[in-house]
């Protein structure tokens, strides 16, 4: 399981469909916008280590952690995390586990930190999104679990 998880100073994830745009999900103010990325062989165990450490990380103002000032998170499933670009002109998405496996990963993560006591705004499965984030820092980190 991979993240790219952004300090960011407001949030949002809109999906486009035939009938227009819609905001699914938002945070204001202070908090992480998270990219979170399932290969194959990853686990519900996974899902809960990276909810920990999501909810625990010190990358906000002051080294402080979501979990300390109360800041939300916005969750946003992404599958070209495990694309391969070294050959070619085209990525490959090999590694990238199927919908069927990493939807429900996915959703254990954002259940965890639910559980944790955090805020959790996310973006829909699937969807044609557009994330809009401003980056403060701007501060991104990549954690692998």
């Amino acid at each position: 399981m991979r993240a790219v998880v952004q300090r960011v100073d407001g949030a949002s994830v809109v999906v486009v469909t035939e009938s227009g745009r819609e905001t699914v999900g938002e945070i204001i103010g202070e908090g992480l916008c998270v990219l979170v990325g399932v290969t194959h062989e990853d686990t519900a165990e996974q899902a809960e280590r990276l909810a920990r450490k999501l909810w625990s990380i010190r990358l906000l103002e002051g080294e402080k952690s979501c979990s300390e000032v109360n800041a939300p998170l916005l969750v946003i499933s992404q599958f070209t995390l495990y694309g391969d670009a070294r050959k070619g002109r085209r990525p490959t998405w090999n590694a990238a586990a199927p919908g069927s496996v990493a939807e429900p990963l996915v959703d254990e993560v954002v259940a965890q930190l639910r559980a944790l006591g955090a805020k959790v705004e996310t973006g829909r499965f699937g969807a044609d999104m557009r994330v809009s984030l401003t980056n403060h820092g701007p501060f991104t980190v990549l954690l692998d679990m």
